[in-house]
């Protein structure tokens, strides 16, 4: 039985980062149509019109980086635009606030969860986040996948409900030296090295996967919420699909001492 659990276990951490890769990609196909698209130039030609398409191409395919203080704290963060948005938000302020404590409470319709969010440790991370919540982005949002198998977590943060939306920017990782995901974690979801954006998930029970993915918070209330969430299962028979009890994002609130 051991053996058959531990099978089950590696197969659901596979699908999800397969899944996470074909989002990776999607993602670069839509940039690359994007910035194809934004460079037309129209030339007049004689008396007919020929239209040519420029890519504004960027001079390197290195993830976003930030400026470090000797310590390794980011003082600067970078965003680099990332079309389409989902919702828009603009650009995050590029200086997080280092000496800052946050608490974030997303309100839901099962329920509030409370998040100490991690900033010491993921400026920009929460940075994001903290911006992505001042502009509303999160509010009236569904989250729209839960893994009750393999892995087990409640993903959220995406405005299109699809799995394919974001904040039309992306940043680098952080805080994935040693990381784990027991339970309580929040942490990013992305579709690889660099591709940050929106969605985060929530880990509801102790689980095991690559440090690939950057946590950024705590739950110290609610964690009940996404349990009884999870104990309801998905609309899937592999265990990963939408929660089939609907978990909708009303509002997230960031308390900043």
């Amino acid at each position: 039985m051991a053996g058959k659990q531990d099978r089950q276990r590696k197969l659901a951490r596979e699908r999800y980062e397969r899944r996470q890769a074909r989002e990776a990609n999607r993602q670069r196909r839509a940039r690359r149509t994007a910035q194809w698209a934004s460079g037309a130039v129209v030339l007049l030609v004689l008396a007919g019109i020929v239209a040519f398409t420029v890519a504004h191409l960027t001079s390197s395919s290195a993830s976003p980086s930030a400026k470090l203080t000797p310590s390794g704290t980011p003082t600067t963060c970078t965003y680099t635009p990332s079309p389409p948005a989902s919702r828009k938000v603009g650009l995050p302020p590029a200086k997080p606030d280092l000496k800052a404590a946050y608490q974030a409470t997303i309100k839901t319709n099962r329920g509030d969860i409370v998040i100490n969010l991690l900033n010491s440790k993921a400026p920009c991370t929460v940075n994001s986040f903290v911006h992505l919540a001042s502009k509303s982005y999160f509010s009236n949002t569904n989250c729209h996948r839960l893994v009750t198998s393999g892995i087990f977590v409640l993903q959220c943060g995406d405005p299109t409900g699809t799995g394919s939306g974001g904040p039309g920017y992306r940043f680098a990782d952080e805080n994935l030296a040693g990381a784990t995901y027991p339970a309580a974690t929040v942490a990013m979801a992305n579709g690889g090295p660099g591709t940050n954006g929106s969605q985060f998930f929530l880990v509801y029970k102790n689980t095991k996967l690559p440090p690939n993915y950057t946590p950024f918070g705590t739950i110290v209330a609610g964690l009940n919420v996404i349990q009884k969430v999870a104990a309801a299962g998905t609309d899937s028979k592999t265990g990963d699909g939408h929660p089939k009890e609907k978990v909708v994002i009303e509002s997230v609130t960031i308390k900043k001492t």
